[in-house]
């Protein structure tokens, strides 16, 4: 998987026509080259600028890595398994001298999205399947759904009553749902299966909400590895529920992590908490006298300019990866609208740009609803009334 993603992206490169043709980063030359590789730690602990080493792909480099001094760059922003293209040169064999760095891997692909099973929905709430218009409604939120003293799943019923009110065209829920972390889950003091709690607990209250809403609503939910009752593998399955008939076309399950399109607006999703992790490894230089950036939006940014919704390697202990499963799975193959990141971060709302230097930059909503339950209490989630003309765009971050 790292192999391909480091040969995917010389491929991307080179295609480009910004550069030529990635070449052999670890050998001993006084002239400029180009070349593209994984950023890797020397030794165990953090990434710093002392110990960035730059592996290359086994096609051009043998898989070979090599130092990179970074001491004629003035602003660059590392992670462990971030992959980059890079100009310099090498002249002892020992230590890459970079002289440019460029972060962002070129050329997003078009791809083929999952649809959300939805139609159209005009103003007068009739659908019209030949004209769609990239307008949407909806109230998105993230686990857990229960405060951590009880399995009452009070916060998820306050979600549900704000969204009769409002009658979004979209819910879409994050997990996790029955969370593996929930003092109760932990001690094994629940009487009922797990699946049982999410049945009655969740399920339920969901098919009751879509009944009273009618058919224009449409409920999305996709899992977390927190989720006791579901595979714990990141990329991870859908759910598999046995929906009554009725209404399988209003309750959609999606893996994690997912893209997918709605009212022709397209949406990435990933419950692993990888602004976290990123957040924990990144390390960054600026001009001098610049003032200090927005560190969490350029966090964002890794994330469509690396095309992965989990670039970190290696992952954090407890982070359940298997590469067998993330080839495709874990790539981004097409820059989403609204870019969907829950998280232990404070929660925030972003509009944010992949490329500033360009004439028109590719702007996304990126957010992190936070938690619906924090604690013994209430926590947040978002209201997003989404408009392709960007000034009628709107969203509020909701405290319960």
């Amino acid at each position: 998987y790292l192999e391909d993603r480091i040969r995917r992206s010389g491929s991307l490169f080179s295609a480009s026509g910004l550069c030529g043709e990635p070449a052999d980063a670890t050998l001993a030359s006084e002239e400029s080259m180009f070349s593209v590789g994984m950023v890797i730690c020397d030794g165990e602990g953090h990434l710093n600028e002392k110990s960035i080493l730059l592996q290359g792909s086994v096609e051009h480099s043998r898989g070979q890595h090599v130092r990179l001094d970074l001491k004629d760059v003035d602003r660059f922003s590392l992670f462990p398994g971030q992959v980059v293209g890079i100009q310099g040169h090498n002249p002892s064999g020992h230590c890459f001298v970079v002289s440019k760095l460029n972060d962002s891997i070129p050329n997003f692909v078009d791809a083929q999205l999952p649809r959300a099973k939805k139609q159209a929905v005009d103003s007068e709430g009739n659908q019209s399947s030949d004209v769609v218009s990239r307008v949407l409604s909806s109230v998105i939120a993230a686990g857990p759904y229960t405060t951590s003293d009880n399995l009452l799943f009070e916060p998820l019923q306050e979600l549900i009553s704000y969204a009769s009110r409002k009658q979004p065209q979209l819910l879409i829920l994050m997990g996790p749902f029955i969370d593996s972390d929930h003092p109760e889950i932990k001690k094994g003091a629940v009487d009922k299966s797990f699946q049982d709690i999410f049945l009655f607990e969740i399920l339920r209250k969901l098919q009751d909400f879509t009944q009273y809403l009618g058919h224009n609503v449409r409920v999305i939910l996709i899992p977390s590895v927190r989720d006791a009752h579901h595979d714990f593998v990141f990329p991870q399955p859908a759910f598999d529920l046995n929906l009554p008939e009725d209404i399988t076309h209003q309750i959609t399950c999606l893996a994690n992590p997912s893209l997918f399109s709605c009212n022709e607006i397209h949406f990435g999703c990933c419950t692993m908490d990888i602004l976290k992790h990123l957040s924990g490894e990144e390390i960054s230089r600026k001009p001098p006298g610049e003032k200090h950036g927005d560190r969490i939006g350029r966090i964002c940014t890794h994330i469509l300019k690396q095309q992965s919704y989990y670039p970190l390697y290696p992952p954090p202990a407890g982070v359940p990866l298997d590469f067998s499963l993330a080839n495709g799975a874990l790539e981004i193959a097409s820059a989403p609208d609204v870019l969907l990141l829950p998280s232990d971060l404070a929660p925030f709302v972003k509009v944010l740009s992949l490329d500033e230097s360009s004439e028109e930059p590719k702007r996304f909503i990126c957010m992190n609803p936070g938690r619906l339950a924090k604690g013994i209490g209430g926590g947040t989630f978002v209201e997003l009334n989404y408009n392709e003309d960007t000034d009628k765009t709107s969203a509020s971050l909701i405290r319960i």
